[in-house]
């Protein structure tokens, strides 16, 4: 079947997914192959060659290789990267230093619009991640044999003037799945296990197992809630005019 722009996203996706659940090293021969076939779609593809790019050099950082990190955020941002929320992650701010690193940074462009959703999509991953970890703690003790979903805001559906926004729209995506996935699984294991023990055990708390169940109940629907809350709203008169990235330094990166 030949490839297609939604194929390719849907396989990247796939990855990212796995690298955060299994670790990055399974992941690579996958995203070089990404590239290669996103390459080979012609201009359709470019941004896709560099979704993969901008992950091998995340993969490198992970691992201490700064010279592969700058060679494949090059490669990214000569194939219309644009993410200069996320190279202001504290974990390249090292990196700013760097004369070849500041030169790819000053390639960039972006336009204010652009700019604002690429602040809340990074906004966004912090939040899943501590929504997940608050999720895990409340259902800590819980006897009900009920399973949580974790809720996701909605990406948002703008058309963006810059098609590196979509590569971070893919990575949240990904990030929500994978932290989805977990959180299911978690929940799976403690309903299988509290149903096991209630058929055993005479001294099982049935009233607070119910009492747990309605407030697990109230719990999910404030998520939901909270997260359709969050879903992203464009700044009326935000900018369309491709401009420079702000200065390296100049953005305080969304904890």
């Amino acid at each position: 079947m030949a490839d297609t722009v939604h194929s390719l996203v849907a396989r990247v996706h796939e990855l990212l997914v796995a690298q955060l659940i299994h670790g990055g090293a399974a992941v690579v021969p996958g995203i070089h192959d990404v590239i290669a076939r996103a390459t080979a779609l012609g201009p359709d593809g470019t941004w896709l060659a560099a979704a993969g790019h901008s992950t091998l050099a995340g993969l490198a950082l992970a691992h201490g290789r700064p010279e592969e990190v700058i060679h494949h955020l090059d490669a990214a941002v000569t194939a219309g990267y644009n993410d200069c929320v996320a190279l202001h992650m504290p974990a390249l701010q090292p990196l700013h230093h760097d004369p070849r690193f500041r030169a790819l940074y000053q390639r960039m462009r972006i336009t204010p619009a652009d700019l604002d959703e690429l602040l809340w999509l990074h906004q966004e991953m912090q939040t899943m991640v501590r929504e997940a970890q608050n999720a895990t703690v409340d259902n800590i003790g819980r006897l009900d044999t009920g399973v949580s979903l974790l809720p996701r805001a909605p990406l948002p559906t703008r058309e963006p003037h810059t098609s590196g926004v979509l590569i971070t729209r893919i990575d949240l995506s990904a990030a929500q799945t994978a932290l989805q996935q977990a959180a299911v699984k978690g929940e799976f294991q403690r309903s299988a296990g509290n149903t096991s023990l209630s058929l055993i055990d005479d001294t099982w708390d049935q009233p607070r197992a119910m009492r747990d169940a309605w407030h697990a109940d109230d719990l999910d629907i404030r998520r939901q809630q909270a997260a359709e809350a969050r879903a992203f709203v464009e700044r009326p008169g935000a900018g369309s005019m491709l401009v420079p990235c702000p200065p390296l330094g100049s953005i305080r990166y969304p904890a």
